[in-house]
């Protein structure tokens, strides 16, 4: 519900599009250039309090401060700030999240547990924007923060029960704070980009997935007004399909989760390779019930891979450093999903839609033809877990 909500507000507030766009910077820039420090933070301490502290946080910083203040009040600086720091939170919810399932569950329920984690965003894809829609029409987008700010606390409150093992620790004996905190920081790189190279493997991979899917998902109502002719409602309907379809792939993914690494990693293959045949398929769509089966197909390609991969850094990476590695894993898939954005912008531009969604099909396939020669790199001992040869 916040993100269009947000960026309604914003845009009510300053009447451009340009610092309405900022926003979206904003929240993405946290995770990219703090990535190491907040992976050392999740690493250090207690995980259930970042993950509580992280949505009172947004609670407040979307919510009530919103909600409390009248929009003549606000200027462009104060809301850029309240969307940074909001982006802070984000970044440090996002790890702490996925480095306590190794905590929580047994290594076989790694990629199950991942999975439940992507229904939440599937269902919030399917119906949050429709909703969110609804608010702001009926009541107006501060009203909607304001309502969102309760999610947020709700989330909090389902935290407060659950119990979690003291991962914390302090810094190292006998150096001062800093140097410990850079020791921590070099660490993390150094095990995620040198040690470890089926880290190193995971994160090129897990770059090519977002470069391609987060320029669709953002270049998604262009390409939909352009190639089938629709209005805001039908792209309504045909984004409501991708929810649909990761839903669909994050419930067979719970049942997936006692398959060998090998098999797991051949259905992200597989599920790449499907999802290019979908994109590919859009270029040919102009039915709109045609299109929101492709979508749906879309949204399953989509859907796999996030919680296989987050599953294999849980298994391989020590569980004290589970935190770094994911922060850094999302720092550089962050980063080169602005940088699909940008560059299938442009190509939309210079060329035409058709291009940037064959492009984005093609960078699926190699996604997937990548994936499948990193399956034949994993190495079954009958007698010991799998290990991968990298």
């Amino acid at each position: 519900m916040s993100r269009l909500a947000l960026l309604w507000f914003v845009y009510s507030v300053t009447g451009s599009a340009l610092k309405t766009s900022i926003i979206g910077l904003l929240q993405t820039l946290p995770p990219i250039v703090l990535g190491p420090l907040i992976g050392v933070t999740v690493d250090r301490l207690p995980k259930k309090a970042i993950l509580i502290g992280s949505d009172v946080a947004r609670a407040l910083l979307i919510g009530v401060i919103p909600c409390a203040l009248s929009v003549e009040f606000f200027t462009v600086e104060m809301l850029y700030l309240l969307v940074f720091l909001y982006g802070i939170a984000t970044a440090m919810f996002v790890p702490a999240l996925s480095s306590s399932v190794p905590f929580l569950v047994d290594r076989p329920r790694f990629t199950a547990a991942n999975a439940l984690l992507q229904s939440t965003t599937s269902i919030g894809i399917i119906i949050g924007p429709a909703l969110s829609g609804a608010g702001i029409a009926f009541s107006g987008s501060q009203d909607v923060l304001c309502i969102n700010a309760v999610t947020y606390l709700a989330s909090a409150l389902c935290l407060i029960p659950i119990r979690f093992p003291d991962t914390s620790r302090g810094a190292r004996t006998r150096m001062h704070w800093a140097t410990a905190l850079l020791g921590d920081m070099t660490e993390g790189l150094r095990y995620s980009l040198f040690t470890q190279r089926t880290i190193l493997i995971l994160i090129l991979l897990a770059s090519l997935y977002t470069f391609g899917t987060g320029a669709f998902t953002t270049l998604f109502p262009v390409f939909g007004k352009k190639m089938l002719g629709v209005g805001p409602i039908e792209i309504g309907y045909i984004w409501s399909c991708l929810g649909i379809g990761l839903l669909v792939a994050s419930l067979w993914l719970v049942f997936l989760t006692k398959w060998r690494i090998r098999m797991r990693v051949r259905a992200v293959a597989i599920s790449s390779m499907i999802a290019t045949a979908a994109l590919w398929g859009l270029l040919w769509s102009r039915d709109l019930p045609v299109a929101m089966l492709l979508m749906g197909i879309i949204g399953i390609g989509f859907g796999t891979w996030t919680p296989i991969a987050w599953g294999l850094i849980q298994e391989i990476a020590p569980a004290e450093m589970v935190g770094r590695v994911m922060a850094i894993y999302t720092a550089i898939a962050t980063a080169t999903s602005m940088a699909g954005m940008t560059f299938f912008g442009w190509l939309t531009e210079q060329f035409d839609e058709y291009i940037s969604v064959g492009g984005i099909g093609l960078v699926l396939f190699v996604l997937g033809v990548a994936t499948l020669w990193f399956s034949g790199r994993v190495i079954v001992n009958p007698h010991q877990a799998e290990t991968v040869n990298a």
